[in-house]
């Protein structure tokens, strides 16, 4: 099993690293588009109170939309290269220079939303009737007159513009304490050695058999969270304070009707998502009780958590054989999804291996034009084989997206990208427990499901919660130190998941080192993503042939539709409550299987 972290990328081999020249062969190339850039600001500006007719109108959309392809690329470019090492200060100097360029473009094309909603949607209909290319524009335009009540006038959205790269510094401070400052100190691995604890290295700690170093692993990984407590409290309450301030500057009755308008979604899906879990909250709690009987122990703490219920099971599955895995699970979905699949590991759209400074986690950037590039930190086991089928099916979505839809509708919500990962996930582990034969590792990735569906979707409809809960505080103008974010994280904690937890001091700080707070409400997706993809995947494996082809148009749709009426299409409606309780429904008839097969 692969432990240690690569202590230079130069270790790591070529066919496992990004291959960033597909976006610029080399920075010389980056700098000839920063300064293009700079030459499209100065063209946009000169619109401003300048479009006088169809033509006018259709030239600067036209340039705004080059602009916006040509950002993408500089940005993106910055970005991966500050993600394998942030503590590159070259890296981060292209960032903030993209940065800095993205603002100035923000600033010169403020003028045009608050001119647009002045527009008489008559005018409007009769320039698209005499200047045949805003036919190509006309969905999105119109679509603009939705916001019209909270678009603020020329002079206000240039300020705000302005003021964006101040707005972001939350999220940035935290990202850098979060990635480049926090060290973990060293710690006692299952061999007896002393290593330095990374992310990587606590994933799998925290799921040792011997509960020492579970433990140890533990409270070294919260210890700096919890001596950062005050900064990162200031961090976050902010976000939350700038996210309220902008929801009543822009004329929102709360800052989650904000987030949630653009997708249109009604504040109905998320709160029901909340109360529909709460109301069956019960299997969570049996698994709870079944946990601490399983494990032998007379109390069930957050660190026993992980750890998998079934000894023996576990093995190593490198890089390569997830890949095979990844592609025989995601059969079902056909050879147009599997051949355009297998190309992303064999062009190096994935950079695999975890090294010094380079960020944590997993992700999938969609760049039109270009390709996917996904970012992992795999550590050949199990749950890293379900991270790149999560990661891929992310990959897959930008990739149809792209191919299928023109630039203006390419791109995603973020509501539907949960689903095309997760379909993934359910498809792997299905394919898994089905072509198993070892009992012992059935039992194993039944237990893995479970888990695999409480971080999912239990954990993240209580991060949902949380987060709702902090604006709610926010916009009555109560305080968000760290002893309120403590106490209100705690709370909601020991509802999800019983009394048969015993809680250590370092859970209420479960807020501390969540980067999705810094986007607000967000992860309620994860959650009704989960949802979605159970019902779609199951419908797939029961060898539906309509939803697959349904399934594949909705991968191939980017954001031609809005994501509910894209998500009905399928088959799966989230105004109504069946998707949520069936998925309820099955983590429950996933913990009795579970149970009887330990006769428990």
């Amino acid at each position: 099993m692969q432990t240690k972290t690569f202590q230079n990328r130069d270790d790591v081999p070529v066919s496992e690293k990004w291959r960033l020249e597909d976006i610029y062969p080399d920075q010389k190339s980056w700098d000839e588009d920063c300064r293009k850039i700079e030459t499209f600001i100065g063209e946009l500006k000169k619109y401003d109170g300048n479009i006088k007719d169809g033509e006018s109108l259709f030239s600067y959309l036209n340039k705004s939309e080059e602009l916006s392809y040509t950002y993408s690329k500089v940005y993106v470019y910055a970005m991966l290269h500050v993600d394998l090492d942030t503590r590159v200060n070259a890296s981060q100097g292209l960032l903030d220079r993209a940065s800095q360029l993205g603002q100035k473009m923000g600033a010169a094309t403020s003028f045009f939303m608050p001119f647009l909603l002045s527009l008489e949607e008559e005018t409007l209909r009769q320039y698209i009737k005499d200047v045949e290319g805003l036919k190509y524009f006309e969905e999105d335009l119109f679509d603009s007159y939705r916001f019209k009540d909270h678009v603020l006038n020329k002079d206000q959205e240039a300020i705000l513009s302005q003021m964006g790269e101040a707005l972001s510094v939350p999220q940035k401070a935290f990202g850098m304490i979060n990635n480049a400052d926090i060290k973990f100190g060293m710690v006692t691995n299952e061999k007896g050695e002393k290593v330095e604890l990374t992310r990587g290295m606590y994933a799998k700690l925290i799921e040792e058999e011997d509960r020492e170093v579970r433990r140890e692993a533990y409270k070294a990984f919260y210890e700096p969270y919890l001596h950062l407590k005050n900064t990162i409290a200031t961090t976050l309450s902010s976000a939350v304070k700038n996210n309220v301030l902008l929801s009543k500057m822009r004329n929102y009755p709360s800052a989650i009707e904000k987030a949630l308008f653009s997708d249109k979604v009604p504040v109905e899906v998320y709160t029901n998502l909340i109360e529909a879990t709460k109301v069956n909250i019960a299997p969570m709690h049996k698994y709870s009780e079944l946990r601490k009987n399983l494990l032998g122990l007379d109390e069930l703490r957050q660190y026993d958590l992980s750890v998998p219920l079934v000894k023996g099971a576990k093995k190593e599955i490198s890089y390569d054989e997830a890949f095979e895995i990844m592609l025989k699970a995601l059969a079902p979905l056909g050879g147009e999804y599997t051949s355009e699949l297998a190309q992303f590991k064999e062009k190096r759209y994935i950079d695999v291996r975890e090294t010094p400074g380079k960020r944590s986690g997993a992700y999938n950037l969609g760049l039109y034009g270009v390709h996917p590039f996904i970012l992992l930190n795999h550590r050949d086991d199990l749950d890293s084989l379900f991270t790149l089928a999560h990661e891929c099916g992310h990959g897959m979505h930008s990739f149809f997206s792209s191919k299928y839809q023109p630039q203006i509708s390419a791109g995603y919500s973020i509501f539907v990208a949960e689903v095309a990962s997760t379909v993934n996930e359910i498809l792997l582990i299905r394919y898994l427990l089905k072509t198993t034969e070892d009992e012992q590792m059935k039992k194993y990735l039944l237990n893995h499901f479970i888990d695999g569906f409480k971080g999912t979707f239990f954990t993240q409809v209580m991060f949902a919660e949380f987060e709702k809960t902090v604006h709610e505080k926010a916009e009555k103008g109560e305080p968000l130190n760290a002893e309120v974010l403590n106490t209100t994280y705690e709370k909601i904690y020991k509802e999800y998941n019983g009394n048969t937890l015993v809680l250590d001091e370092e859970v209420k700080f479960g807020w501390s080192r969540i980067p999705h707070f810094y986007r607000p409400f967000y992860v309620y997706k994860y959650a009704t993503g989960y949802a979605s993809a159970i019902d779609i995947a199951d419908r797939i494996l029961s060898g539906n042939k309509d939803t697959l082809e349904k399934y594949l148009t909705f991968l191939k749709s980017g954001s031609s539709e809005y994501p509910l009426d894209l998500l009905k299409k399928t088959g799966v409606d989230l105004t109504k409550p069946e998707p949520i309780k069936n998925a309820l429904e099955i983590f429950s008839g996933l913990v009795d299987e579970f149970a009887s097969l330990h006769e428990l």
